[in-house]
């Protein structure tokens, strides 16, 4: 259908008239055999069927005609009826569009106020960024607070009015209330023509904004912090925004005191003390300047004379210390907790290096410590897994460890087959764990108390006469230990060396947690018993195999090493008596 013509026009059929005769055209002639050329055999059957045409081609040719995607996509856009605030990016998006429209409030209404930046030649630019700056607070108060869901006995609202009902009872609302009473007042007991007169004139004077956007201001620093909080939650590495607003604040201090002293400044007279502003240069540069020496306490600037002037140095010594502490306190605590992580993992390396040398343990065990330790941090980033989510209920655990795991356990063919749910249960008693190249990981004869599945690298089975022949290298998805853990063969003994070739990352399945396991599961234990099963006969014919090899191959050498012996013993016996012979 063409999205420019309705559809019941296009869906119409073609209206057909009675056959008027064509004047001048005489029964026998060329206009009654296009009659009778019709396919009804009537007069007018031509003219219906190019009038259909001329309509359908119409129609296809205003069918072609398309506006693009982004209009057609606005074009059909509904706004929703509801909107989760912590999930939604739509709302985060426009929280932050509203956190610019309060900062272009915040640090430009001092400016104007303050500096003589605002003149009637240019007011007209100001205040349209003011009115789209309104128009968002106007949307936000109107549209966007009103649809935000909240929870109420554990329910999330999603109801309109209940929504909206909320809203009202908020503090936030109030405060906006209270915010534009004023302005509601003045506009009542004022004249349109006075109103606009008075309005222009103190807009000449930054008066009338200034008051309006200040209190509007007050009332929407809610939804600045909000955005933060909601920003802080979506970004991975919240610390670096943390020490940017931090800064920013720390910069807004110096903003507001220079427009400070500007206006003080002004107020007794440009350069009339040493002290103030002597109108020289870059009015609101110069004024930064001082405000950084004076809040910093940096010194080297003129003593103030005038009493208002000794006031105004005293309270920005006073800000200036308990400020910029305040500043400098916030912003260790937001590297302190940023590097938090960093702090943990050099004081248990630390410890761990001073017991080990309390105790005089050999060089080459601390150097192997040390490499677990650096290896365990860069890969993961931690030390334990289990730490950080031991304060998370058995759901959040679950779910966690299901979209980290379950890919590598589920491609495991001993699993494969057994109860989904089991699976589950299995996820959650899994630990992490990472072997140095070289570690054994298990030795042949010991009791068998874990079964490893490896994560990443590579493990080697060795045996043989030396015990280093490789049977076998597993790679991740493979599982090994499984035999001495499900007791098959009537022990629980270990059958192989296993020994990691480089840095492996394996998870353990500790043999108590898998039996409490099985307990509910009795089909899956029976599956895994007879797998178990399958696979020891498996390897030990393999070992078998291979056990025999070595043996083959020493007496090849044996019979070989005879031989030559021989060979050498009879090669002297026959040179002896040659030369004996020819000596005679």
């Amino acid at each position: 259908s063409c999205p420019f013509v309705p559809s019941h026009l296009l869906s119409a059929p073609p209206q057909t008239t009675a056959p008027q005769p064509a004047p001048g055209l005489q029964p026998g002639g060329r206009g009654e055999k296009e009659a009778q050329a019709g396919p009804s055999g009537g007069g007018g059957g031509g003219g219906v069927e190019s009038k259909a045409e001329l309509e359908e081609g119409q129609s296809s040719s205003c069918c072609k005609l398309k506006a693009p995607r982004w209009i057609r996509a606005c074009m059909h856009y509904r706004f929703p009826a509801s909107i989760d605030p912590f999930t939604n990016i739509m709302y985060v998006l426009w929280m932050f569009l509203v956190s610019l429209a309060w900062n272009w409030n915040v640090w430009f209404i001092p400016v104007r106020w303050a500096f003589p930046y605002q003149t009637p030649d240019n007011i007209y630019y100001w205040l349209v960024i003011d009115y789209l700056c309104d128009l968002i607070y106007i949307l936000d108060i109107t549209i966007f607070q009103p649809r935000l869901q909240f929870v109420r006995g554990g329910d999330i609202v999603c109801d309109k009015k209940e929504m909206r009902k909320n809203y009202m009872r908020t503090k936030r609302f109030k405060v906006i209330s209270l915010s534009m009473a004023p302005i509601k007042r003045m506009c009542l007991f004022l004249t349109l023509n006075l109103l606009w007169e008075i309005t222009f004139q103190f807009f000449r004077r930054n008066l009338f904004r200034c008051f309006f956007l200040l209190s509007l201001n007050a009332s929407q620093i809610n939804s600045f912090f909000e955005f933060n909080e909601r920003l802080e939650a979506i970004l991975t590495k919240a610390y670096i925004y943390r020490v940017i607003r931090t800064t920013t604040y720390l910069l807004y201090c110096l903003h507001g005191n220079a427009c400070l002293y500007y206006w003080g400044s002004d107020f007794i007279g440009l350069g009339s003390t040493p002290w103030v502003y002597n109108g020289v240069g870059n009015s609101y540069i110069r004024c930064y300047y001082f405000a950084v020496k004076s809040l910093i306490t940096i010194g080297g600037l003129p003593d103030p004379t005038t009493m208002f002037e000794i006031f105004f140095q005293l309270i920005n010594y006073f800000i200036g210390v308990f400020a910029f502490s305040i500043m400098i306190g916030q912003m260790r605590d937001v590297v302190g907790a940023a590097t938090a992580g960093q702090t943990y993992y050099r004081t248990c390396m630390d410890n761990t290096i001073k017991y080990m040398s309390s105790y005089r343990i050999p060089k080459d065990v601390q150097n192997r410590v040390k490499t677990w330790y650096n290896y365990t941090w860069q890969s993961q980033g931690m030390l334990d897994e289990q730490e950080l989510l031991t304060q998370l209920p058995d759901k959040m655990r679950l779910d966690i460890a299901v979209d980290v795991n379950y890919s590598i356990v589920s491609k495991v063919p001993l699993f494969q087959g057994c109860d989904r749910q089991m699976i589950f249960d299995m996820l959650k008693s899994l630990r992490s764990v990472v072997y140095l190249p070289g570690d054994y990981v298990c030795k042949k004869g010991e009791v068998g108390r874990e079964m490893y599945i490896i994560k990443a690298g590579e493990v080697q089975v060795v045996g043989g006469p030396d015990g280093k022949t490789v049977f076998v290298t597993l790679r991740a998805g493979s599982v090994f230990g499984e035999i001495s853990l499900l007791a098959v063969g009537g022990g629980n003994r270990r059958t192989a060396n296993v020994i990691a070739h480089g840095f492996a990352n394996l998870f353990i399945l500790d043999k108590k947690d898998l039996n409490e396991i099985l307990v509910h599961y009795p089909e899956s234990k029976k599956l895994l018993r007879k797998k178990a099963r399958l696979g020891m006969n498996g390897s030990a014919h393999y070992h078998n195999n291979q056990c025999r090899k070595p043996q083959k191959t020493f007496l090849l050498y044996d019979f070989a090493k005879t031989l030559l012996l021989r060979l050498l013993i009879a090669l002297a016996a026959v040179c002896t008596y040659y030369n004996v012979l020819k000596s005679d």
